[in-house]
């Protein structure tokens, strides 16, 4: 919770970073023209002291009425630049190159680039604040990379998702139009655009849901219900998808009740057998336990899922099927975790040796 307030504190910075890098620019150069001007102070004021020094001990000719102009300025002016730039050569020790750095970052964030990143050396990494801004600065980036990410997966793959059925149902459409069909293909015609109809209509669905439960805070409708026997009703409604795959289901359902949100832990259910019956080569296995917290396992035998997609599989619009070739648009598993999380619970995914194992923990 506190990693997801920092990450929100974070990409709200965004709507400031023209600001911040107009001022970061004003102040680096303020900062140098005053420290410029300390440095030529102070050399002059030195220089005076010391040939009023070296008069005093007789080093030099006193400095009295008699004294030159001339040659009281050389003398001032070369005491000056030795002082300067001895000042100046202990001032380049001083870290201003990690400021500039930050605002060379803020300018490719603020241009678009999110692989910005900062970074700073050993000595200036062990001072908390500069460490605390770098890390700030790094997740804010990290963050909306990978919104950006988000945003490019749910273009492509929405396009393609709705484009799909759209497609079919106007070629169908058609072709019902132009008649001469006979009474099996205008009926098969007419399936074909139905079903395509209802794909639209569910994604239109997944998405209102998602949008939902996502501005939702507050769990509300909780009752006391058998969860034993919605996880088999979830089955059973499933059915007309699993009854043609030969599927192979290994139940162990203790009678386990639960208080929760009963139609929003339906729907993680539907999304997480939905997901198992599309990907199994067979066997699909549920274990319903209970220890400190309520746990529910769905594995189904199938491809390995990659390292590298498994930790975006709950991202929102994320396919790992990049070629779309099964159907699915990237909200199911996004919305269970989400309802998942309200009922301030967890839910987890493991992959190994052609099983995969989808986790929920729910509190008693």
């Amino acid at each position: 919770m506190k990693k997801n307030k920092r990450h929100i504190r974070a990409l709200s910075r965004i709507k400031d970073l023209k600001r911040i890098k107009g001022l970061s620019r004003i102040r680096l150069s303020f900062m140098i023209m005053l420290f410029v001007f300390c440095i030529i102070l102070i050399a002059v004021l030195v220089a005076f002291g010391l040939v009023n020094l070296l008069a005093y001990t007789g080093i030099i000719i006193s400095i009295n009425e008699t004294t030159s102009p001339v040659t009281l300025f050389g003398l001032m002016a070369a005491v000056s630049i030795i002082v300067g730039l001895a000042a100046s050569f202990g001032a380049s020790k001083i870290p201003i190159k990690p400021l500039y750095n930050l605002i060379v970052a803020i300018d490719r964030l603020a241009s678009g680039d999110f692989k910005a990143r900062m970074k700073v050396g050993k000595n200036l990494s062990s001072i908390p604040a500069v460490e605390q801004a770098v890390d700030s600065f790094n997740l804010m980036a990290e963050q909306l990379e990978n919104t950006q990410m988000l945003r490019q997966d749910f273009i492509n793959n929405f396009s393609h998702e709705f484009k799909t059925p759209i497609v079919s149902i106007a070629g169908f459409a058609k072709l019902l139009k132009k008649g001469n069909l006979t009474e099996e293909q205008r009926l098969e015609y007419l399936d074909i655009i139905e079903k395509e109809s209802l794909r639209l209509s569910a994604m239109a669905t997944n998405v209102l849901n998602l949008t939902k439960v996502e501005n939702q805070t507050i769990l509300t409708d909780i009752s006391e219900y058998n969860l034993s026997e919605q996880l088999r009703n979830s089955i059973l409604l499933l059915e007309p998808k699993w009854s043609d795959k030969n599927i192979d289901f290994d139940l162990k359902l203790g009678e386990q009740t639960i208080s929760a949100n009963k139609e929003l832990l339906q729907e993680v259910w539907i999304n997480l057998l939905d997901n198992a019956i599309k990907y199994t080569d067979g066997y699909i296995g549920i274990l319903l336990s209970e220890d400190e917290d309520i746990k529910v396992e769905i594995t189904n035998t199938g491809s390995t899922i990659p390292e590298s997609k498994q930790t975006r599989i709950f991202d929102k619009f994320y396919q790992g099927d990049e070629s779309h070739s099964s159907t699915g648009n990237g909200i199911g598993l996004a919305l269970a975790k989400r309802i998942v999380e309200l009922h301030g619970g967890e839910i987890s995914l493991k992959s190994e040796d052609n099983t995969v194992t989808f986790t929920v923990l729910l509190p008693k």
